[in-house]
């Protein structure tokens, strides 16, 4: 295993934190090797959470989502974005209160369960507006939420995530639709709750004790920056959002400590790297030139990426990858990086 001590990734962590869409399922179905991978975890004894941003399901819809897949799993381990955000709002207002819910029915039962009221319209006078993720959502939310912004509503977002993912690619997700409120408003929410605040992971590792904890995400903007602000190490796994192109191009705040193409990367020693690695790694050559970085040499296509990491990363505005060598040629292509 290239630049990762032990014998497996997950001996040195006490809590394993997944992202769901794009890590262990993509909408509704297992992402392969998914499953096998938490039951490993599960049967070796280790705990396991799972932090979301998708406000559309509530903590108990995810628990069951996710054993309807072949992953038992509690409510109390899901963290979502809704009842975070949900907890917050019940924190700084009275009893009763009435918040206006722009998203799915499960923000809405979330609210309710705080002991807050839901309401829909602006004239109902809410304290608060929160703002998730519903594939219903449409105008008229959006245009009830700014009428109530602008009498002094607080504005709450659960996250704020341009896309999620689907089997067609990625699609508008809740930052989209808090973009265009923020446009409309001239200003930004008051509070943005989910991924990549740390709050979701930084609950999460209260329960590790005194252990460590291992963020895996797909995507660098939420779950990788999400970590680091926390203070976690994290794995990139490229099945869902973000990709090596991205990766190569990530700010500091973005950059994972590993980085796999599944979950089988906690397992198998050679099917994660940690990075960034050297420029010379592994058989691999990576140097920067110009805007470019251009990769020479032979071996695995993972340490080439660690290699290519620490390239890219030591300059600024990298525009594209050039082999130099046959071998590196077909790396790239491996890496989904166009020569």
């Amino acid at each position: 295993m290239t630049g990762v001590a032990g014998d497996r990734l997950v001996d040195g962590y006490s809590l394993v934190v997944f992202d769901l869409d794009g890590v262990i399922y993509l909408i509704d179905r297992p992402i392969p090797g998914a499953v096998e991978a938490v039951g490993r975890l599960h049967a070796d004894g280790r705990a396991v959470a799972y932090a979301t941003n998708n406000a559309s399901r509530r903590s108990s819809e995810v628990a069951d989502l996710l054993t309807g897949m072949g992953v038992p799993a509690e409510p109390a381990e899901v963290l979502t974005s809704a009842a975070a955000a949900a907890e917050l709002l019940r924190d700084r207002f009275p009893a009763g209160a009435p918040v206006l819910v722009v998203g799915a029915e499960a923000l809405r039962a979330e609210i309710r369960a705080v002991g807050l009221t839901p309401v829909a319209r602006a004239d109902e006078s809410p304290v608060a507006v929160v703002q998730g993720y519903g594939p219903q959502v449409g105008w008229v939310d959006l245009a009830e939420a700014s009428v109530a912004i602008r009498a002094g509503a607080t504005w709450i977002a659960t996250n704020t995530d341009r896309t999620l993912p689907s089997g067609r690619g990625p699609l508008p997700g809740n930052g989209s639709l808090v973009a265009a409120l923020r446009h409309a408003l001239d200003r930004a929410p008051d509070v943005v709750v989910g991924k990549p605040e740390p709050a979701l992971f930084a609950t999460a590792a209260r329960r590790a004790g005194q252990g460590r904890t291992l963020v895996v995400g797909d995507r660098l903007d939420t779950d990788i920056e999400g970590a680091r602000r926390a203070g976690l190490d994290s794995l990139l796994v490229l099945t869902g959002v973000s990709d090596v192109p991205e990766l190569l191009a990530a700010p500091e705040a973005r950059r994972p400590t590993y980085v796999a193409e599944d979950l089988a990367g906690l397992f198998d020693p050679a099917a994660v790297v940690a990075v960034p690695g050297k420029p010379e790694l592994a058989g691999w050559s990576a140097a920067l030139v110009d805007d470019a970085v251009e990769l020479g040499g032979a071996g695995r296509p993972l340490d080439a990426l660690a290699a290519l990491c620490a390239a890219a990363w030591s300059g600024e505005a990298v525009s594209r990858v050039r082999p130099v060598t046959p071998e590196a040629e077909r790396a790239l292509e491996a890496l989904g990086l166009p020569a």
